[in-house]
C-alpha cells in the first residue's frame, strides 16, 4: 500500500478552490495596477531599467507588461494578452489588461456569493456577444474613402497618449501618407501592408524635422568610397550570401607536396568569388545588396563597373526591397545543372538608388522602386529613450491607420463606447430570466472602469464625470430625440461631457471589439482554473547506469 501511495504521490505543491481563485484575481489585479495610471491622453509614463541599467521610458501597455519578468502564471496570461492586442489591433494594449482584470475582479466576488464558475462564465460570453452586436448595429459609423480628416483624427486619438502627443498633427498626416504610400490592390481586395514602412531613428535636431521619404531608406553605406554615391535607372540584385575569399569547410583539409601549388590555390579560393560577381555584374547589375561581406579584393570589380554594393544588410530589410523592387533574393548562384549562374529575371528595378547623409548617419534611399511603392519614416528626436518611445508611438498610430483604411469602420472614444454598453447591458440583463443575470450585470458594471480611469488620470472627479455619462446614454437609448447622445464622451482636459464624434475623437471598431473579446477570453481562461498544482524541482542523482564507464 504505501509503495503504490509514494507512486502516486504528488511531488510538489497543490492549491485548490477558491483560495488559487483568489491568487489569480490578485495577480492580475496587481499587473492591471501597474499600466492603469499610463491610460489616456494625460496619462503618465513608466520608467523602466533591467537587469543591465538599459532603461526605458513608456507608456505603452504591451511594451510595460513584455519588459516585467512576470512570474505568476495568471499574470503572464494578462501579459499574452497584451501582446496579442498589440500584434492584432496595434492600439489599445492597455485598456484590454485593465478590462479582464476588472472582469475577474467582478466574476470572483459572484464566486464568493456562491455563483458557479460556469454560469459566470456563460453570461460572461452572452454579454460580450451582446456587447459586440450592439456596437456594430448603433455606435459604428462608417468613414467614406475621401474622408481624409476622419482617419488623421484616428491618428491623433493614438498618439493622444503618447510622448509625441503635443505634435499629434504633423505625426499622423505623416502616418497617413505612409500608409497610403504602400497600398496594394490583392484580389479586389485593398490592403495596407505597414510592415513594409521603414521606421529609421537619427539622434539630433528636433522631433518636427522627422522625415517622410517615399522610397525605402536603408541604415548602411556603401562598400567602398571609389563607388558611385547615386545611380539612376538602377538594376537591383539582391543576395543572401558571402562575396567572399571561398573558404574550406570544417573537417576538410588539402596536402599539398608541391608549395608552387599552394599559391595557385589561394589563387582559385579568390578567382571563385571574382567569377560569381562577374557573373552578378554580366545580368546588369548596377546596385548589389548583401547579407553577408564583401572581399576587399573583390571591391575593385564593383569600382571599375561603376556599381554600388552594400554589404552586410539585415536579411529583413533585403526581403523588403525585393519585394518593393520585383528583385529575387538569391541565397546561392548554383543551378540545376551544378553550374554556377545570375539571371537578368533575378533583378529588381528602381528610379534612383543614393546615398544620402541625414544628422551624422548615411543611409541608402532606393527611391521609385518599379513592383511596388515604399515608405521610410526617419525620426530625429534627442536622444535614444525619446526616439524608442516615438518609434513606439508611430507603429501604434500606423496600426490604428491600417485598421480603419481597411476596414472603414470607427466608433468615438473617451469612454463613450464602454458606457453605452454598460447602459443598455444592465437593461438587458433585467430582461433574462435565467441564472446569467447577475453575471451579465457585473459584465456591464465593469466596463465603467475605462472611463473612470481615464478621468482619475486627468485629476478630474471620476465618480461625477461617469455618473453624468451614464446619464446621457441612458437618454439616448431611452428617447428617440436624444440619439444623438450616444456619442457623449469625456473632455479630459477641462472635465466635461462632451460630443466626441464632433470633436473627432475616433478609434477603430476593430480596436473596440477586439479588445472586448481578448478582455472576456482571458478573464474566462483565468476563471476556469480552480486548481494550482506547482512540481517542484528534482535534484536527480546520476545513476551509475548513467555513468560513463
Amino acid at each position: 500500500m504505501s509503495s503504490n501511495e509514494n507512486l502516486l504521490a504528488l511531488l510538489g505543491h497543490r492549491t485548490s478552490g477558491q483560495s488559487i481563485r483568489t491568487q489569480n484575481v490578485n495577480a492580475a489585479a496587481a499587473i492591471a495596477n501597474v499600466v492603469k495610471s499610463s491610460l489616456g491622453p494625460v496619462g503618465l509614463d513608466k520608467m523602466l531599467v533591467d537587469d543591465i541599467g538599459d532603461v526605458t521610458v513608456t507608456n505603452d501597455g504591451a511594451t510595460i507588461l513584455k519588459l516585467l519578468e512576470v512570474e505568476h502564471p495568471a499574470g503572464k496570461i494578462l501579459v499574452e494578452l497584451a501582446q496579442l492586442q498589440d500584434e492584432e489591433v496595434g492600439d489599445g494594449t492597455t485598456s484590454v489588461v485593465i478590462l479582464a482584470a476588472e472582469l475577474l475582479k467582478a466574476a470572483d466576488e459572484l464566486v464568493k456569493q456562491k455563483i458557479h464558475p460556469t454560469t459566470v462564465i456563460n453570461g460572461y460570453r452572452l454579454a460580450c456577444k451582446e456587447a459586440v452586436r450592439y456596437i456594430q448595429d448603433n455606435l459604428a459609423f462608417t468613414v467614406a474613402d475621401v474622408d481624409r480628416q476622419s482617419i488623421l483624427r484616428v491618428a491623433q486619438t493614438s498618439m493622444s497618449s503618447k510622448l509625441i502627443g503635443s505634435e499629434s498633427e504633423f505625426f499622423s498626416e505623416m502616418c497617413v501618407e505612409a500608409a497610403e504610400l504602400v497600398k496594394v490592390t490583392e484580389s479586389n481586395k485593398v490592403v495596407y501592408p505597414i510592415q513594409a514602412i521603414n521606421v529609421l531613428k537619427a539622434h539630433g535636431r528636433s522631433t518636427q524635422e522627422s522625415r517622410l521619404i517615399h522610397g525605402y531608406a536603408l541604415n548602411c553605406t556603401r562598400a567602398a568610397e571609389g563607388m558611385p554615391r547615386k545611380i539612376t535607372n538602377a538594376k537591383v540584385a539582391v543576395l543572401d550570401m558571402n562575396l567572399q575569399k571561398a573558404k574550406m569547410h570544417l573537417g576538410i583539409s588539402v596536402k599539398v607536396a608541391d608549395p608552387e601549388k599552394l599559391e595557385a590555390i589561394r589563387r582559385e579560393e579568390i578567382e571563385i568569388t571574382k567569377r560569381q560577381i562577374q557573373k552578378i555584374l554580366d545580368a546588369g547589375a548596377n546596385v548589389i545588396f548583401t547579407t553577408g561581406g564583401i572581399d576587399d579584393l573583390c571591391l575593385k570589380q564593383f569600382i571599375e563597373a561603376g556599381a554600388m554594393a552594400v554589404r552586410r544588410c539585415r536579411k529583413v530589410d533585403l526581403k523588403r526591397i525585393a519585394k518593393a523592387t520585383g528583385a529575387t533574393l538569391t541565397a546561392s548562384l548554383a543551378t540545376l545543372e551544378g553550374e554556377e549562374a545570375y539571371e537578368t529575371s533575378f533583378l529588381g528595378h528602381a528610379e534612383e538608388v543614393v546615398q544620402e547623409r541625414i544628422s551624422d548617419e548615411e543611409l541608402i534611399l532606393i527611391k521609385g522602386p518599379k513592383a511596388r511603392t515604399a515608405a521610410s519614416i526617419i525620426l530625429r528626436g534627442p536622444n535614444d529613450t525619446m526616439l524608442d518611445e516615438m518609434e513606439r508611438s508611430i507603429h501604434d498610430a500606423l496600426c490604428v491607420v491600417k485598421r480603419v483604411l481597411e476596414s472603414k469602420k470607427l466608433v468615438v472614444g473617451g469612454g463613450a463606447v464602454e458606457s453605452a454598453i454598460n447602459v443598455y447591458l444592465e437593461n438587458f440583463s433585467t430582461s433574462l430570466a435565467s441564472r446569467e443575470q447577475l453575471p451579465v450585470a457585473e459584465f456591464a458594471n465593469a466596463l465603467l472602469v475605462i472611463p473612470k480611469v481615464l478621468a482619475s488620470n486627468a485629476a478630474q472627479d471620476a465618480t461625477q464625470l461617469v455618473a453624468k455619462l451614464r446619464a446621457f446614454h441612458n437618454k439616448s437609448q431611452h428617447e428617440k430625440a436624444s440619439a444623438h447622445l450616444k456619442y457623449a464622451g469625456l473632455d479630459l482636459i477641462n472635465g466635461e461631457i462632451i460630443d466626441n464624434k464632433e470633436a473627432g475623437v475616433f478609434e477603430p471598431l476593430v480596436s473596440k471589439i477586439k479588445s472586448l473579446k481578448f478582455a472576456t477570453e482571458a478573464a474566462i481562461t483565468i476563471l476556469r482554473c480552480d486548481d494550482l498544482i506547482k512540481l517542484d524541482k528534482i535534484d536527480r542523482k546520476p545513476d551509475e547506469h548513467d555513468e560513463c564507464h
